[in-house]
């Protein structure tokens, strides 16, 4: 999923969860309540993605999608200080410039 701003990401997320919890044959006003949310805020949520990170976090959870969360919030391996150090060495590629016509 690539997006070119923030925005879209926000919107295409709320896009998502709407479309889960249609999957799931859940009102919006049964998915707020499950949440623990207000009716506007899972509005908003599904219409512009525009939310708390708190009320992002319980739509996902009444959805049963927190799995696919932690996948998300996996830690990366651990880089060495030596490969860091090889990666910051290794040679800079650089573009020729155009011959200039004689």
């Amino acid at each position: 999923m690539k997006f070119a701003t923030p925005d879209e990401l926000v919107r295409e997320l709320g896009s998502r969860l709407r479309s889960q919890r249609l999957a799931s044959r859940v009102t919006q006003q049964e998915l707020a309540l499950r949440a623990g949310v207000a009716l506007g805020a899972v509005k908003k949520l599904e219409s512009d993605g525009n939310t708390t990170l708190q009320t992002f976090v319980r739509v996902v959870q009444a959805l049963s999608l927190s799995a696919d969360l932690e996948h998300i919030l996996e830690l990366k391996p651990h880089t060495s200080i030596a490969e860091m150090e090889r990666a910051a060495a290794a040679p800079r590629q650089r573009a020729r410039r155009p011959a200039l016509p004689r």
